[in-house]
C-alpha cells in the first residue's frame, strides 16, 4: 500500500480480484503487491468515489464454487434477492451502501428485497429470517456484529441459500457458512489513519482513540493497524484514551467533550467512521477550540468531513468505498452460474487530505 501522502484516490491503482468471470471492465488491471498479502485474498481497486468493480483474476486465490457450498445454480436474473442493512441510515454511509445495491438490483432487472436492523442485532436476526421466509434465493448481508449469526447461518443452509457479506465480517467459515466477503482492509485504513495522524501532529504529543461499536471486526482491526503504525513510525505519539463512539455523531460528541476534559493535553483524535469525527467536531467549536487545535483523522470518506478538511477542522479522511452493489451482485452472478468466486474480497480505497479535499469534494458520498 501506498502511503497516504501519494493520492491514491488521484493515482487509483488497479488491482485484481479472483472472480473467474474474468470480465474485462472498464478498469485497468494490475499486480499489487501488499504487505500482508495472502493466496486467501484479492483485491479490486477503487479510486475515491468511484463504484468497485471486478477486473481480471488473481491466480492462486482461495474460491468457493456453488457445488462445494450445496447450493443450486439459477439464474440471477430470475432470482429475488435480500439485503439486510446494519444500521439506521441517518449515516451517509449506510444510505450510499444501501442506494448502490438497489440501483445494482434495478440496472440488472433482479428483484431486492431489503430489512434495516436500525442497529438492533436482534433485528438483524430477525429481518434476515424474515427475508429467508419471503423467498429470498440469495442474500447480502451488513452485519452489525460479527458474532452470533448461527440461527441465520442455520436457516439459509436449511434452505440452501447462499450468504455474500460485506462491510463488516461474520466470525464463520467461509464457503460453508457464508460463500464470501466483500469489504475493505480495515487495518491498512487503520495505518493510513495512523500516517495522517503523524503528519499532522509530527508524530509527538497525546491522542484520544474514538472506537466504533463493539463486536465487530471493523474496529478491531482499524485500532490494530493505527496502533501498529504509530509503535512502528512515531513512538513519541501516545494513545492516552480510548473510548467507544459507537459509529455515532451524537456519541462521538458526548465522548470528545469527556476526553478533552480528562487529557486537556491531547493534540489528536482518531476518529473511526466520519460520523464520530464530525461529532468530534461539534464538541472541539463548543469548547471554544479553534480549527486545528486538535487534529483529527477520521475514516469513510463522507461529503461533511471532506468538508471538514475544507473547513480545517479534519487534517485526513481515509476513505471506505460503500458502494457494494456492482462487485456484489457480480460475485452473485458468477457464483449462480456455477463459477468460482474468492472467498475474500478486499478494496483498495483511496485517500482525502489538504491536497485534494477541495477539488474532489464532489467524489465523496
Amino acid at each position: 500500500m501506498q502511503r497516504t501522502t501519494h493520492r491514491p484516490h488521484l493515482l487509483a491503482r488497479s488491482v485484481a480480484v479472483a472472480l473467474a468471470t474474468a470480465v474485462a471492465l472498464t478498469a485497468t488491471a494490475c499486480a499489487k503487491s501488499e504487505d500482508d498479502a495472502s493466496d486467501k485474498k484479492q483485491s479490486a481497486s477503487s479510486a475515491a468515489g468511484a463504484e468497485q468493480k471486478a477486473v481480471t483474476p488473481k491466480p492462486g486465490s482461495k474460491t468457493c464454487t456453488i457445488d462445494a457450498y450445496g447450493a443450486k445454480k439459477l439464474d440471477l436474473k430470475g432470482a429475488t434477492v435480500g439485503f439486510s442493512q446494519s444500521e439506521k441510515e441517518a449515516n451517509p454511509f449506510r444510505i450510499a451502501e444501501t442506494q448502490s445495491l438497489k440501483d445494482e438490483a434495478r440496472k440488472r432487472g433482479v428483484k431486492l428485497l431489503t430489512a434495516n436492523a436500525q442497529s438492533q442485532f436482534s433485528k438483524q436476526i430477525t429481518d434476515v429470517q424474515d427475508l429467508l421466509a419471503k423467498g429470498a434465493d440469495l442474500l447480502v448481508v451488513a452485519p452489525l456484529n460479527s458474532d452470533g449469526w448461527d440461527p441465520v447461518l442455520q436457516a439459509a443452509a436449511a434452505k440452501k441459500v447462499p450468504i455474500v457479506t460485506i462491510d463488516r465480517k461474520i466470525n464463520a467459515e467461509a464457503c460453508k457458512d457464508y460463500v464470501s466477503f466483500i469489504a475493505s482492509d480495515f487495518v491498512e485504513q487503520g495505518r493510513r489513519a495512523a500516517d495522517q495522524m503523524i503528519e499532522a501532529t509530527g508524530g509527538k504529543g497525546e491522542v484520544a482513540i474514538l472506537l466504533g461499536a463493539a463486536g465487530n471486526n471493523v474496529t478491531t482491526e482499524r485500532t490494530k493497524g493505527f496502533k501498529e503504525r504509530v509503535a512502528e513510525k512515531a513512538p513519541g505519539l501516545k494513545v492516552v484514551a480510548e473510548q467507544t463512539g459507537d459509529f455515532a455523531r451524537e456519541k462521538g460528541q458526548q465522548v470528545t467533550e469527556q476526553l478533552i476534559q480528562s487529557n486537556p493535553g491531547i493534540k489528536g483524535v482518531y476518529a473511526e467512521n466520519d460520523e464520530m469525527g464530525l461529532g468530534a467536531v461539534a464538541a472541539l467549536k463548543g469548547a471554544g477550540k479553534k480549527a486545528g487545535d486538535i487534529k483529527i483523522v477520521t475514516v469513510d470518506g463522507t461529503r461533511n468531513a471532506v468538508q471538514g478538511i475544507v473547513d480545517g477542522w479534519i487534517s485526513g479522511v481515509v476513505e471506505s468505498n460503500p458502494r457494494f452493489g456492482p462487485l456484489a451482485f457480480e460475485t452473485l452472478d458468477t457464483f449462480t452460474r456455477g463459477e468460482p468466486v474468492a472467498q475474500d474480497i478486499i478494496i483498495e480505497d483511496g485517500t482525502y487530505n489538504a491536497d485534494n479535499a477541495k477539488q474532489d469534494i464532489g467524489k465523496a458520498f
